[in-house]
């Protein structure tokens, strides 16, 4: 399947999971009105985000979901023919993950733990350990959770696996030590843009970037949901407010245009590069 829409969403989640479920719900259910095959939900979605990153309390954290928890089966219910990508707390026994599943109706279709975690979730989470594309009804599809985009890596990694859609699930705040008093010029919201659109032009894929809106505690969400060609070119966003940003792409026909002259994967040379990330 290759001719698709795909759907990023811009909402605010919290702590209360009925009330977050049922806005997952009306998510998704403005997403098939619209004709999506494909809807990434934000990072945290199930539970929201940490509401402080320098000191997050043991106390205030979101409400750990065992990876089979019935939430993400009724998630998978709700998903029916469509697929859906969102974040959550995984319980992980002794530890937390933060963590993102992608289903359908036909259940979980790939899994991923966020590996790079900034310096205030090191505090309550352990980090994943690697990235893995997975298979679904409308391509194979790579998850980042919002710092993992921050590194070329980790959207390399998926599309040497691949991927031919990056779903990018995030709690993106507001610049934390330098807010401006204008969202349009925070450096975070610059960055979140920056990373999207050359995340999707130098692995030439598409990518889909969701994100929380509104405030958790001291945290403000950037929103700025998008759909980003392989070429780098946003086709459809929601800027701050909430929303769901759908681009109809032909994604197949798209890569193999981006591809055609210059093929980035194709053109690596491995023996050349750095290893071990340092």
């Amino acid at each position: 399947m290759s001719l698709v829409r795909i759907g990023a969403a811009a909402a605010h989640f919290g702590r209360d999971l009925e009330f977050d479920l049922a806005r997952i719900a009306k998510l998704i259910d403005d997403a098939r009105l619209a004709g999506a095959g494909l809807l990434v939900l934000p990072d945290a979605a199930l539970g929201g985000y940490l509401a402080e990153l320098r000191h997050p309390g043991a106390d205030a954290l979101p409400p750990a979901l065992d990876p089979d928890s019935p939430m993400i089966r009724r998630i998978a219910s709700l998903a029916a023919d469509m697929v859906v990508c969102v974040g959550y707390c995984e319980d992980g026994g002794d530890v937390r993950y933060n963590a993102a599943v992608c289903v359908s109706g036909d259940g979980v279709l790939g899994r991923h733990r966020k590996v790079h975690l900034p310096a205030g979730e090191t505090q309550v989470y352990s980090p994943g350990e690697s990235f893995a594309a997975c298979d679904t009804p409308i391509g194979r599809v790579g998850m980042l959770i919002d710092y993992d985009k921050t590194f070329p890596e980790a959207a390399r990694s998926l599309a040497l696996d691949g991927a031919e859609v990056l779903a990018c699930l995030s709690a993106w705040p507001t610049s934390i030590t330098n807010r401006a008093p204008r969202m349009a010029q925070d450096r975070q919201a610059k960055l979140f843009d920056l990373y999207d659109q050359t995340r999707a032009a130098e692995n030439q894929v598409v990518l889909a970037s969701s994100n929380q809106t509104g405030t958790t505690g001291a945290m403000r969400f950037l929103g700025q949901a998008k759909v980003v060609g392989p070429g780098g070119d946003v086709l459809a966003r929601t800027w701050s407010k909430a929303g769901l940003a759908i681009a109809e792409v032909d994604v197949a026909a798209e890569i193999e245009r981006a591809r055609r002259v210059l093929h980035h994967l194709g053109e690596l040379r491995p023996s050349s590069y750095r290893g071990g990330g340092r």
